[in-house]
């Protein structure tokens, strides 16, 4: 037990009931995802939850009266992503999952969910034995929860609840920190690597390229300092294999583990058993090729290999700095021609040979050297994972699971 929660108790007594016995379980609603959407109305009193983050809002005639709930409530997401949500507005859920409610004035309703959001990976395990995550009702009835005198729940409640709303309000202000320079940072991304829409290569798309390129240097005072080149021209795909023995969950890159808005990528959750695959070398520009518009794109710190559905672009130009050629890919704009390019509607695919003929600037190896530091800086602070604000955003969620874990760690009997 933490000197916390010892505090509070004063050497009161913990009783540990099954849940299903402490609440009472309710059912939802038998409604699908069609019906969801077609149903769903901005600012209508009713929520149906789904899965995950979906929901539709909905009004009071739209489902039988007998499937909304108006008590404050826990629910139990029991498929995909297992979690609980705490809700207190009328609400009904579709039928896969449930929810309990508390009918005994001894329990918060609230005290339950925030000591059960300390339990979700328990949940999480029980369904990762199914090959589609999911748990039943007797796995959450049967589970034993402390029962502490009412006043300590109350006083636990009112603790994490000033936590959440202190926390909600620093990630919010991170948030739109983070905002705030993701807007800057594109902002000097497009003073410092300025060229048209089109990115196809051609006369007067090169002069109109370098009249809009006067923030790509400002040291460089003549235009013709400036070369135009496809990207065909300086770089490939890569032609090298690499056996599927050599991989593992750290340096096999799928379309999966690529994260999205130029994030980087994670290790993978999956490796391939046989065969030769794409190689990709330190330096190398591994882009996501399916919905492109995920921008997904990583440069390579190691050696490792792919699959098709990765492009692995190799640089041959020595003129060519590969950071430069890497914030050059990583432009919006990259991004926007690779989807007037793609193919496929539904699922749309890049196309690899008008990828080759995307046409960019090319300043001094100086320049691209400064060009390069400046952007690297601003994106340590946007996008990096271990650096500036989501770093910061990070700690703030794990200081509040601290302190909730403190204020719930009872002591089985």
């Amino acid at each position: 037990m933490s000197a916390i929660l010892d505090k509070l108790l004063k050497g009161q007594n913990v009783e540990w009931l099954p849940l299903g016995e402490a609440l009472k379980r309710t059912k939802g609603t038998s409604i699908t995802a069609g019906q969801m959407k077609e149903l769903h109305k901005d600012n209508a009193p009713v929520k149906i939850f789904a899965g995950g983050k979906t929901f539709a809002m909905v009004n009071y005639e739209d489902i039988p009266s007998k499937d909304i709930n108006n008590e404050p409530s826990i629910i139990v997401k029991s498929r995909g992503i297992i979690e609980f949500e705490y809700y207190d507005k009328p609400f009904s859920h579709k039928n896969e999952m449930w929810a309990y409610h508390s009918q005994n004035s001894n329990i918060a309703i609230k005290y339950v969910y925030y000591f059960l959001k300390t339990q979700e990976q328990h949940f999480q395990n029980i369904g990762s034995k199914m090959q589609m995550p999911q748990i039943a009702t007797p796995d959450t009835d049967k589970f034993l929860i402390p029962i502490p005198p009412l006043d300590v729940q109350a006083e636990i409640v009112r603790i994490l609840d000033a936590f959440t709303a202190v926390t909600a309000e620093l990630t919010a202000e991170l948030t739109a920190e983070l905002n705030m320079r993701e807007k800057q940072y594109q902002y000097y991304r497009d003073k410092l690597l300025s060229f048209s829409e089109a990115g196809i290569e051609t006369d007067s798309n090169r002069q109109q390229q370098t009249a809009l390129c006067e923030g790509l240097a400002n040291n460089v005072k003549q235009n013709h300092q400036i070369i135009w080149k496809s990207l065909g021209e300086v770089a490939e795909y890569s032609k090298s294999r690499i056996s599927f023995d050599k991989l593992n969950e750290k340096n096999y890159i799928g379309v999966d583990n690529l994260l999205q808005n130029r994030m980087g990528k994670t290790n993978s959750s999956y490796l391939p058993t046989s065969g030769n695959l794409t190689a990709y070398f330190e330096n190398d520009i591994l882009i996501g090729n399916i919905r492109p518009y995920l921008k997904k794109i990583w440069q390579a710190n190691q050696i490792g290999g792919t699959n098709g559905d990765v492009l692995v672009i190799h640089l041959k130009d020595k003129n060519i700095l590969p950071r430069y050629l890497y914030q050059i890919l990583a432009d919006d704009k990259f991004f926007d021609f690779n989807m007037q390019n793609a193919k496929g509607a539904k699922m749309p695919r890049g196309n690899k040979e008008a990828i080759l003929k995307y046409s960019f600037p090319v300043p001094p190896l100086d320049e691209q050297k400064r060009i390069v530091n400046i952007l690297d800086k601003f994106e340590a602070l946007t996008h990096s994972i271990t650096e500036g604000l989501p770093k910061e955003i990070t700690l703030r969620e794990q200081q509040y699971e601290y302190y909730r874990e403190q204020l719930i760690d009872f002591p089985k009997n």
